[in-house]
């Protein structure tokens, strides 16, 4: 039993979709999230400046008592992970080789989408991982670049014009290609589901980054004996732009409204 927090880190609002999985799975875990606002997006960033800003981004999470970290940003995740490993003394969780695992596991043709940001698709990280996992997949990688502005400016919602529009662009390809498995590469994109969903039609199966990255934690810790053991856990959460925007935001990925503080993200 270890009743330190978990560590969770995103460019913006959308690791709260990760957040909103780990404290279903993990109620009795105490989790501090936070929210890179005032520099999101990370996705059109070269990997230098990304290794910056996650670095940034730990040694603030640095400051509490944590025995996890998830890096909910999927740019990240694809650029940067085996350095923050190597760097880091606690065990962190990405999202791309969980849902790698999903997605081979649940594919029926072998033929998969992936949509993310420019980063992670240039980066290549998914297409080497799915690689190792069944060199037989043919994985579609498309770069979505407005998606994440998008969520973040609250235009995500079916029958808004705009994010329907785009979604339709983006997508046409991966449904011209016959996929039936979509990794959603990218924790802003699960509130895109239902667009995006209606896009690619019901025979194909949206694989959730966050998600799968909420289970691996899970199972680390258990496997580790490091789950906590508390009635209820807590959660708090952190911002590096205006607290009151994020606040609004939040709102919509955790399905209820939560304090949020700003921090100087500069200073560390």
């Amino acid at each position: 039993m270890n009743p330190k927090s978990i560590g969770v880190f995103d460019s913006g609002l959308g690791g709260l979709t990760a957040v909103r999985q780990l404290r279903r799975l993990m109620p009795s875990e105490n989790i501090i999230y936070f929210g890179d606002t005032a520099r999101v997006p990370y996705g059109n960033r070269s990997r230098e400046t990304l290794l910056q800003y996650a670095r940034q981004d730990l040694r603030f999470l640095r400051t509490f008592n944590l025995k996890a970290v998830v890096i909910a940003c999927g740019t990240v995740s694809t650029n940067c992970l085996e350095t923050l490993r190597e760097e880091s003394c606690w065990p962190i969780t990405g999202v791309v080789e969980p849902a790698v695992e999903r997605a081979a596991a649940v594919t029926r043709s072998g033929k998969i989408g992936l949509v993310a940001t420019r980063a992670s698709v240039a980066s290549g990280a998914y297409e080497r991982v799915f690689r190792r996992a069944d060199p037989a997949l043919e994985v579609h990688a498309l770069a979505c670049p407005l998606f994440v502005p998008l969520v973040e400016e609250g235009r995500y919602r079916p029958g808004d014009v705009v994010i329907e529009t785009v979604a339709r662009e983006y997508l046409t390809p991966l449904v011209e290609a016959g996929v039936d498995t979509l990794v959603l590469g990218c924790t802003h994109y699960p509130l895109l589901s239902e667009v995006i969903g209606g896009v690619m039609g019901p025979g194909v199966t949206l694989v959730d980054v966050g998600a799968e990255a909420a289970r691996a934690c899970r199972d680390l810790l258990a496997a580790g004996d490091a789950l906590a053991e508390r009635e209820t856990g807590s959660a708090r959460f952190y911002t590096s732009d205006r607290a009151v925007n994020f606040q609004r935001l939040a709102a919509l990925f955790l399905g209820e409204e939560e304090p949020v503080e700003q921090v100087d993200i500069f200073q560390y």
